[in-house]
């Protein structure tokens, strides 16, 4: 039948790239994708490698790091003839040692060089102490003349350790008396800043 000059004229679809040149389009290859780092993908930070097993996580106090001597960075001195910084950490005699591990940890954090903090417990030895002493006395005390690193000691033994610029007291047990002596000992044993770790109850009591 003759199609009516009114009605359209339908044209099939015809698959394939419309081209009115009629030369095929050649493909383009891929370009190549440079990966971009996601976020939080910076390398994670060495672990300072104290040796001490369980250590918990780091936190940070709230006392920036001052420049010192040669462009180190240690915690704020106190003033010329001022008293040292003094703050109560609160904790049990079993949390104490946790407790100035993380306070240590912290101060490292802020850049704290290790060779100026000075840790002392009342009761038991930090397990570092314990572990150092275990080559030798000559050997442990050689590393607090060192000064390299964080040093550990009973505050029974505050009378051989050296000045440092912070001490951290872990009040982890000992007698009342043993505990009361070792706040003053602390205290002459810190240049600017002294940190005790402890039962706020009990050491109000000894002071």
């Amino acid at each position: 039948m003759p199609h009516s000059s009114e009605e359209p004229t339908i044209r099939p679809n015809v698959p394939g790239p419309r081209n009115p040149a009629g030369t095929a389009r050649t493909p383009q290859p891929p370009r190549p994708s440079t990966p971009r780092p996601g976020p939080g993908s910076a390398p994670p930070r060495a672990d300072r490698g104290r040796g001490v097993p369980g250590r918990p996580a780091p936190v940070r106090t709230g006392v920036p790091p001052q420049p010192g001597p040669g462009g180190r960075k240690t915690p704020r001195a106190a003033e010329a003839g001022a008293a040292p910084q003094i703050q109560l950490v609160e904790a049990t005699d079993t949390t104490a040692v946790g407790a100035a591990d993380e306070v240590v940890d912290g101060l490292l954090d802020e850049g704290c060089p290790p060779g100026d903090v000075l840790v002392l417990t009342t009761g038991d030895p930090h397990p570092w102490a314990r572990h150092e002493m275990s080559f030798g006395e000559d050997a442990y005390w050689r590393q607090q003349a060192e000064g390299e690193d964080v040093f550990y000691a009973c505050a029974s033994a505050a009378g051989r350790t050296r000045r440092r610029a912070v001490v951290v007291l872990a009040v982890n047990g000992g007698t009342d008396e043993q505990a009361a002596e070792a706040l003053p000992a602390a205290l002459a044993r810190t240049g600017s800043r002294l940190v005790v770790c402890g039962d706020p109850r009990r050491l109000r009591s000894l002071l």
